[in-house]
């Protein structure tokens, strides 16, 4: 049983009514065994035809009501699975928005997409399996047992000792399956995250020449999850068979017993052919349940997964005393002794920086200097563990306020482009923009040109099932996004890594004077990116080692100068 299940909105209603219905489908369960056996009795002690013909007659309607529970217990069941499982999917998708860059960072995007595409079904067909077998597991082996024993003590006994000794098999073949999935499921994160991350950089593979050459790792990924697969199915058949073969030497158990008895006299015919009849429908739930488990690992596994990372702590709203104002010339913020921990890694150990008014400020570092983390900072997705934010004079823990946040307009590395039209993509976060705003943003980043040459304009599908577009041409729809914010902070995290040094230049000779008049923060490992900040923050080790101009760097001969050594001027650190 799900430890989750109970908190679940409506899984109380849900567990009541089905447990209801199954105690009501046990007792259909029994009257059918009984009217059977009483119709074959009839029969073989050489009744009249209509007599056997009304015990047949009740059997067939008990059966029938049987059935029909059995069909409105699956209606409730999977109701009750596909509104948990679209209020799981909204949840989920808010706490990853809500996490930001830091849950691409720790879960990893293909992961992330493939629990979102793939996962949210089967943690609802594990939902919509789980509350039926369950309650017919606890309820119908009891209501079959006490009628038994009231037929006869000795097979109610049989019973009820063989089928914890069932149980007992099925948990140790369970053990073993589960094993054997675990590594599956492994091999198939393996598989979506590198399926992604191919997705991602195949324009780069294709530029470098390279696409060929990895078909042949996709292909090696690809046959490893099919064996992994194929000796799951190898477990899972051997489960099934085991599941049937124990649970009919079960009820071969009962009938023996049961037969030798009704040759000594002991039994009578027709309280005999019952038992017997009932005897596989005491073991059915467990059947059930068994064979069930292999449809409903990964669904199990998922929710695991969901609430995982719904149990991710919430970051606590400071307490402000003053209202936060808009960004402007004469705003300022200091970051003091700041302090980031990530699973037990140290990120920034005293950090300290200060921002103020509209300026453009370079960071720059080795990879795994904190660059990112420092934006994830400045843009509230990151909380830090330690140190103070000091906004305006009034100290806050963190930047992960709504008012704050506002300001923002953060462009990552790889924006999202969603499967939608170019026009709905630009005002994604404005969605009450007019066309003549949105073909005015896209003209200052120079998008204009490349919809021009659409069949469709700006009605043209982009993103997934639509027209691919280059990491450039992705880019400038973000940028054209931020545009359309009117956002006085603008946070880059390596825009332009994944760019060609031609897409590059363009990119640069458009950005640059759209940064005017607003407070920049510009984190990359591009050197020549520097000669155009206000200010360059050099990071080593998670603490700032230097602060100044381009020209002030190269005179004190410092950390700033050792980057450009590295690989030398104007190419990547």
């Amino acid at each position: 049983m799900d430890k989750n299940l109970l908190q679940y909105k409506g899984s109380k209603q849900a567990m009541a009514l089905i447990g209801l219905l199954t105690a009501v489908q046990s007792i259909a369960i029994i009257f059918q065994a009984i009217y059977l056996a009483r119709a074959i009795t009839q029969l073989f002690q050489g009744a009249d035809g209509s007599i056997a013909l009304r015990s047949f007659v009740i059997f067939v309607v008990a059966n029938s009501i049987r059935h029909l529970i059995q069909w409105v217990k699956e209606r409730i069941s999977y109701n009750f699975a596909d509104q948990t499982a679209k209020e799981f999917e909204q949840l989920l998708l808010r706490k990853i928005f809500d996490l930001g860059p830091q849950a691409l960072g720790k879960y990893g995007s293909g992961n992330l997409v493939t629990l979102g595409l793939e996962g949210i079904p089967k943690f609802r067909k594990y939902l919509e399996l789980l509350l039926p077998r369950s309650m017919s597991m606890a309820i119908v082996p009891v209501v079959i047992l006490v009628y038994v024993f009231t037929q006869d003590k000795m097979s109610a006994i049989t019973l009820f000792l063989v089928l914890p000794i069932l149980i007992i098999f099925l948990i140790l073949i369970g053990m073993m399956s589960q094993k054997k999935i675990d590594a599956q499921m492994d091999t198939y994160r393996l598989l979506s995250r590198h399926f992604v991350d191919s997705l991602r950089g195949i324009v780069t593979l294709k530029y470098l020449g390279r696409s060929r050459a990895h078909e042949q790792s996709i292909a090696v990924v690809s046959d490893k999850y099919r064996i992994a697969t194929n000796r799951s199915l190898r477990f899972a058949f051997l489960s099934s068979f085991s599941l049937d073969f124990f649970a009919s030497l079960s009820v071969a158990v009962v009938a023996v017993e049961l037969g030798l008895r009704l040759i000594n006299g002991q039994m009578l015919l027709e309280p005999s052919l019952a038992i017997l009849i009932l005897a596989p429908e005491y073991f059915l739930p467990v059947r059930e349940l068994g064979n069930d488990f292999h449809a409903t690992a990964d669904g199990k596994d998922a929710s695991e997964q969901i609430h995982k990372i719904l149990d991710e702590p919430e970051i606590q709203k400071p307490q402000i005393v003053n209202p936060i104002k808009s960004w402007d010339k004469q705003s300022k913020l200091e970051l003091r002794d700041l302090q980031v921990q990530m699973e037990e890694q140290t990120i920034f150990e005293g950090l300290n920086l200060t921002l103020q008014g509209h300026t453009k400020i370079g960071i720059i570092g080795h990879s795994g200097a904190g660059k990112s983390t420092l934006i994830d900072v400045l843009s509230g997705f990151t909380v830090p563990s330690g140190g103070q934010c000091i906004l305006d004079g009034e100290p806050l823990p963190h930047l992960a306020i709504e008012e704050w946040q506002d300001q923002i307009a953060y462009i990552p590395q790889h924006p999202s482009i969603f499967p939608d039209t170019v026009l709905n993509n630009v005002r994604f976060y404005e969605p009450d923009a007019s066309l003549a705003e949105v073909e005015e943003a896209a003209k200052r980043v120079g998008l204009d040109q490349l919809v021009a040459a659409f069949p469709n304009g700006y009605d043209e599908p982009i993103g997934a099932g639509g027209r691919v577009l280059s990491g450039g041409e992705e880019q400038r729809i973000a940028v054209a996004r931020s545009l359309l914010q009117r956002r006085q902070i603008l946070l880059f995290d390596e825009p332009t890594a994944h760019l060609d040094i031609e897409t590059e230049h363009d990119m640069k000779q458009m950005l640059l004077p759209l940064l005017d008049d607003k407070l920049v923060v510009f984190a990359t490992h591009r050197i020549h990116w520097m000669r155009e900040m206000d200010t360059i923050v050099v990071l080593e080790n998670g603490k700032v080692v230097e602060t100044g101009s381009h020209e002030q760097l190269l005179r004190t001969d410092g950390a700033y100068c050792r980057l450009l050594e590295a690989r030398g001027k104007g190419h990547a650190v």
